[in-house]
């Protein structure tokens, strides 16, 4: 007899199914803290690419957690490896993702947000990357849980204390051009949108208050203000039209990133360091 988890009930048979084997490849272990300290040095003898999912914690609409940006970043980031791993033999380790952020946008709405500021943010990734720098690893991909945090100052130091020794890498998001491919770009977007809550009726649909979606009206924003401010921009938190989610669409566009992010995964660890 198959118990399905809380939530998945709400899911056709054949999407639970394609959700767990979407976590199959994940199961291959690749958590970083899932190992000994010898075995991390095992992997190390071979190269492997160790990836940094930086996430925050932030209102994502009335209909989703505020936990959602750490989760999808480190499950994005353990899925790829697992796929990568699968497709291309990658050795990856996938560090704990770091829940927390600068997120200074979303203080308007008066709570769930823990907002790091952007200075601490980076001593602390910093202080990350130094030591994986005094381990050995030699290749190193961040991965931004959210779309507003600037590491690329950070990407540019560190390459060049370690230059043609050890390499960042700084991924952009393949979401945009998924949506464009796979959605609907006539659907407004920015956050807690259409995409993003497609994904979590898929892969966790116990986490998302159905009841709560609808669209917010948002207006169009300035993404490049210094004095960026969601609250001005809607009255829900939602930037975009959550409306045209759905767990099949989910389905569809959680393929397209664990395989977009594998193969990035995968560039990286093969990456020239001495360029």
């Amino acid at each position: 007899m198959i118990i399905w988890p809380i939530g998945w009930l709400s899911l056709p048979t054949n999407l639970v199914i394609e959700r767990v084997n979407s976590f199959s490849d994940a199961a291959i272990n690749m958590r970083f803290g899932d190992h000994t300290f010898l075995e991390i040095k095992e992997l190390l003898s071979v190269g492997a690419l160790a990836v940094i999912p930086t996430g925050c914690t932030e209102q994502q609409g009335p209909h989703l957690t505020v936990d959602f940006d750490t989760w999808l970043a480190e499950t994005v980031c353990l899925a790829a490896a697992g796929h990568a791993n699968k497709k291309y033999g990658t050795k990856i380790l996938v560090l704990p993702a770091i829940p927390l952020g600068p997120t200074p946008e979303h203080r308007n709405y008066g709570t769930g947000y823990l907002d790091l500021p952007h200075p601490l943010h980076i001593e602390i990734l910093s202080a990350i990357l130094t030591s994986l720098a005094e381990q050995g690893f030699q290749r190193i991909a961040l991965w931004r849980g959210c779309g507003q945090h600037d590491l690329t100052e950070l990407q540019v130091t560190f390459n060049s204390t370690y230059a043609k020794e050890k390499k960042v890498f700084l991924p952009d998001w393949p979401y945009p051009e998924i949506w464009n491919r796979v959605g609907d770009p006539t659907v407004p977007g920015g956050h807690a949108d259409s995409f993003t809550t497609s994904l979590a009726l898929f892969l966790r649909p116990e986490a998302v208050r159905l009841e709560k979606i609808y669209d917010p009206k948002s207006y169009e924003v300035d993404w490049l203000d210094p004095e960026l401010d969601f609250s001005q921009y809607s009255s829900s938190g939602v930037i975009g039209d959550p409306t045209y989610a759905t767990a099949e669409l989910g389905a569809k566009l959680w393929r397209e990133v664990v395989d977009s992010v594998a193969s990035s995964f995968q560039k990286y660890s093969v990456a020239d360091i001495k360029s």
